[in-house]
């Protein structure tokens, strides 16, 4: 039985297999190894050399992506008063207090990104089972529980996106779509990449970025040199 058919191998000849890229040709190379119908997404996983079993090398945060993600995403945000107007001139799709809790936990979960006011969060703390497995609870440290919540709402519209280190030290995140031009592939990994180094753990020991790869959703891992990063 093969292991890849040949649409796969064909495009990976385009990758030599021992050599580790810079960043602007690694986004070179991504985009020819595209070999769906769709607009494939690109995504980075880096391994970095922290134990996130300890609190103080778990990391998380936000970024906003200066080219965008190449998704709309659909913004669900629990607020009340003022607010609410507020999230709804800033784009929010969907926008409610206790009757959106009460939705949520009715099973309707049409939304990409969640935001809070502070004041809510002992009611959306509720749903910790339904949100925290899909990766939607607000938290502070990614600006989603915030009181300015029409900031939160401009910015995961415009293509702020979070991320945080899975049991194994590796953070997967996505830096756009094949259709974006290497430019902005280039600086929207960029900006990733640099956030992580600024999250660097001072109790982190060893080599910090262990590894970079870059991979559209169908096609074969690009491999970057990190020491070509920062």
């Amino acid at each position: 039985m093969k292991k890849f058919g040949k649409k796969y191998r064909a495009v990976a000849e385009h990758i030599e297999p021992k050599k580790r890229y810079g960043v602007r040709e690694a986004c070179e190379v991504v985009k020819k190894t595209a070999r769906a119908k769709f607009d494939e997404t690109v995504d980075v996983a880096v391994k970095l050399g922290v134990d996130p079993r300890h609190a103080d090398q778990m990391i998380r945060g936000a970024v906003v992506l200066p080219a965008g993600t190449g998704k709309i995403k659909r913004v669900a945000v629990f607020c009340r008063g003022e607010k609410q107007q507020d999230a709804r001139e800033a784009g929010a799709d969907i926008v409610g207090a206790e009757d959106l809790v009460e939705q949520v936990q009715g099973g309707f979960l049409d939304f990409d990104v969640v935001v809070a006011s502070p004041d809510m969060m002992a009611l959306v703390g509720r749903l910790g089972r339904v949100l925290g497995p899909r990766g939607l609870m607000p938290n502070p440290k990614t600006g989603t529980v915030t009181p300015d919540v029409a900031k939160a709402v401009a910015e995961a519209k415009g293509g702020k996106i979070g991320y945080r280190t899975e049991r194994t030290g590796i953070v997967h995140a996505p830096i756009g779509k094949v259709s974006f031009t290497v430019d902005d592939l280039e600086s929207n990994l960029g900006t990733i990449l640099e956030a992580l180094l600024r999250a660097k753990p001072a109790t982190a020991k060893g080599t910090y970025m262990q590894s970079i790869t870059i991979s559209t959703t169908m096609g074969p891992g690009v491999r970057i040199e990190p020491g070509s990063v920062g």
